[in-house]
């Protein structure tokens, strides 16, 4: 039996068609990840999977149960953590989890056994009894999930659950993802962060224009597009640097800034690094770094998206 099974799901609003007639499944003890640009149909996909909206038409499943005809018994199954805090600021950390366990009718022991657990994993133990009023982001983050975990659910829906945050909150929340995997618990996670994807995620699937892209582990499609590799570069100074000079360099097909690096996407990388040497050396610059690399989870998405490579643009 699958966690999750979308079969030809679509969903109108008015001439708008936000799903297109996507399917796909997602086995028991999978972290799978769910990508696309704003506007893909991401959140729409996971408002139909947990009940919130109906389709328009094809049907979803959470382990075999119809989120339209079984809507509550399916419920029970799931973790929801929404983008944005759906915490009480006026309550404690505590009672805040106190209060969600009493909706999903969690038994007094079970519930203050779990949510003591929970706060010590998600660093929030100190702050136990402290209104929420008084969090920072990343604590209020890391409370919601708290709150999506405190019926023990067998499938956890994550909508970007790091966007935004700070260090120390984002290495939490993944070493809690990790942790949950061993667990045996089904991840849905959707997420704009392409490495967060590569390291924690079994599956990706991209989605486009509300349909689905491509679904595959991220190592086979990194393989889907071997003939995209590219020179990444660093020179002594950044800000001289033309990404318009760059991009005239011969078989550079992209170009991508890096923080102080500068990314060329090629499929010929030595006839590249040719053309950096003799760029360096006319724009009086000295190289400080330079290395080859292969294609990366972010030239599928942009590849598969429509994406522009060129002008320096970032993930979106």
């Amino acid at each position: 039996m699958h966690a999750i099974e979308a079969i030809s799901l679509e969903k109108r609003f008015g001439t708008i068609q936000a799903l297109a007639g996507i399917s796909f499944s997602v086995e028991e003890g999978e972290t799978f990840g769910f990508l696309g640009p704003n506007g893909a149909g991401k959140t729409t996909t996971i408002r139909i999977l947990t009940g919130t909206t109906e389709p328009t038409g094809g049907s979803g499943r959470i382990f075999g149960r119809d989120v339209v005809r079984e809507k509550i018994p399916a419920r029970r199954e799931i973790g929801i953590v929404h983008e944005t805090s759906n915490i009480y600021t006026d309550l404690s950390a505590w009672e805040n989890l106190m209060f969600t366990a009493r909706l999903y009718n969690v038994g007094k022991r079970e519930r203050e056994s779990r949510a003591l657990d929970l706060l010590s994993v998600l660093g929030l133990t100190g702050r136990k009894d402290d209104k929420t009023k008084g969090f920072s982001k990343g604590m209020k983050r890391r409370l919601t999930i708290a709150m999506g975990l405190i019926n023990k659910p067998h499938l956890l829906f994550l909508d970007e659950p790091t966007s935004g945050l700070d260090v120390q909150s984002n290495l939490i929340i993944r070493d809690v993802i990790q942790r949950l995997t061993r667990e045996g618990v089904t991840i849905f996670l959707t997420t704009h962060n392409i490495e967060e994807a590569n390291i924690l995620c079994d599956r990706v699937a991209i989605i486009n224009r509300g349909r689905i892209a491509a679904i595959d582990t991220p190592e086979r499609l990194k393989k889907t597009i071997q003939s995209v590799q590219s020179i990444e570069v660093a020179f002594d100074l950044p800000g001289a640097v033309r990404a318009e000079d760059l991009a005239g360099i011969d078989q550079v097909t992209g170009v991508r800034k890096m923080g102080d690096k500068v990314r060329l996407i090629t499929g010929d990388p030595p006839a590249v690094i040719e053309g950096v040497m003799d760029y360096a050396r006319r724009a009086n610059l000295r190289i400080i770094s330079i290395n080859t690399r292969g294609p990366s989870l972010e030239d599928v998405f942009i590849r598969l998206t429509g994406l522009d490579e060129k002008g320096g643009g970032g993930t979106p």
